[in-house]
């Protein structure tokens, strides 16, 4: 960051500071997603908000080696206990936390201590990503879908006691937890989230809340903003939130697909084409693209040893390389909307899930539909019914070893997220691996969970 850029931060700042004093918020707090998935903290007393937006907070590079259970491998730019960066919060993300009382929150940005931009730092390469697409004039909207289960909190047991019981997708169970259902809602209101929609999954204990499509980083960082307030609202109610992979399994688990849209001038290039199903050709590319990337995507999406015990076959979570129209078990979802809603044609990429780093997925996903504009891809023949049956569609990778292997050998993604990045989440990935390896389903379902 420059001088004046710091000044002018340091002067909003202080300006925030006292609106927020005046509200009664005594500290907020600045985060940042690991590569393991989990998100870190550091929090100031209000009063030094200022001097956090002008010098920024330290913090170890160390984070970007951590596994899920909070062990640390090492990678050839990143590890051990030498160095240090500083953090910057986002003024404009800025947002006074409805659940927890005399709190905020903004994400942050990392830079080194000379000023220059931390090369590892997620979400500056996702908003590289999204400057890359808007250099070619093109506008992504994207937004992710958060799943969960509730259960009683301290449930003692390998399994959870599952707050409702109520059938899948039920109105039964809406009417046990309406109360908390409402209280998520106003909670996510007050912080001026856009809820489209919430409803029961089908999980026991299960539900969804879906928000309205932004820029991929406010996406992301919306993703972590509505986790944290569904753990919030959750603890008061004397409940935990769970939104790991699998909560037990052999069933259902939780995923967190991302929807997008692609646009030129104000145009949503997912309609009014003449590509399969009237998208444009530009459209079709970029999502061809990701298509051809996802084995190497899943990586990034479906982080965890945890995340291969949700991808399974006929349990519509994408578990095939392939796409289709309004198809559940299609890893890639293409969806028309309604005739007259310009905004409604988008695409669901529905392999991944919470255990991800939202910035590492939007970015991603951004330089691989890129790559396919640019090599002018074109989606193979959609796939209707489920590929387990009907055969013929490669199964994306079925363990984390595997979707790493593809990962480290993808050219396109080691360019777009640079070497030191890049090998961090490698050494993470192998990491994990090695850390479940012999590890029973139950066991790895149950340490994981809950670190999401």
């Amino acid at each position: 960051m420059t001088d004046p850029e710091r000044e002018r931060a340091e002067s909003a700042a202080r300006q925030a500071a006292a609106q927020l004093t005046a509200q009664g918020v005594h500290a907020v707090a600045l985060t940042f997603v690991d590569n393991a998935g989990i998100t870190r903290v550091k929090a100031v007393p209000t009063g030094r908000l200022s001097h956090a937006a002008r010098w920024g907070v330290g913090a170890s590079p160390t984070f970007d080696v951590f596994l899920c259970d909070d062990s640390a491998v090492t990678s050839p730019h990143i590890g051990g206990p030498d160095g240090d960066l500083r953090l910057f919060p986002d003024l404009d993300r800025l947002t006074v936390l409805a659940a927890r009382p005399g709190w905020a929150w903004a994400p942050a940005d990392r830079y080194e201590q000379h000023g220059g931009a931390y090369a590892a730092c997620q979400r500056l390469f996702a908003r590289r990503m999204a400057r890359a697409a808007g250099e070619r004039g093109l506008e992504l909207r994207m937004g992710f879908e958060t799943e969960w289960v509730v259960a009683h909190a301290g449930s003692p047991g390998p399994a959870p006691g599952y707050a409702a019981t109520g059938p899948a997708y039920g109105m039964a169970r809406v009417t046990e937890l309406s109360g908390y259902l409402r209280d998520v809602l106003a909670a996510l209101a007050a912080q001026e989230v856009t809820a489209l929609q919430i409803h029961p999954e089908y999980t026991p204990g299960q539900f969804e809340v879906s928000v309205a499509a932004s820029d991929p980083v406010d996406a992301a960082d919306l993703a972590v903003l509505v986790r944290e307030t569904i753990r919030a609202v959750s603890a008061d109610h004397g409940l935990d939130a769970f939104f790991g992979p699998v909560v037990e399994p052999g069933g259902v688990g939780n995923g967190a697909h991302l929807h997008l849209s692609l646009w030129r001038e104000g145009v949503n290039l997912c309609r009014a084409g003449d590509g399969p199903f009237a998208m444009h050709r530009e459209c079709e590319a970029f999502l061809a693209g990701v298509l051809h990337e996802l084995p190497a995507l899943l990586a990034l999406g479906a982080p965890s040893p945890a995340s291969y015990l949700r991808l399974e076959p006929s349990r519509w979570a994408g578990a095939f390389q392939c796409w289709g129209l309004e198809n559940r078990e299609a890893a890639l979802r293409f969806v028309t909307g309604a005739p007259d809603d310009p905004s409604g044609a988008n695409a669901e990429v529905k392999c991944f899930d919470a255990a991800a780093n939202p910035y590492l997925v939007t970015g991603a996903v951004i330089a691989a539909g890129l790559a396919g504009i640019e090599e002018g891809r074109a989606l193979p023949p959609p796939v209707a019914g489920d590929p387990a049956t009907t055969g013929g569609q490669v199964r994306l990778p079925t363990s984390l070893t595997e979707a790493t292997d593809r990962f480290s050998g993808s050219a396109l993604l080691r360019s777009a997220l640079g070497d030191p990045l890049f090998e961090a989440i490698v050494a993470v990935r192998r990491g994990e691996a090695e850390l479940y390896e012999g590890v029973s389903p139950a066991a790895v379902a149950a340490a994981t969970r809950g670190r999401y």
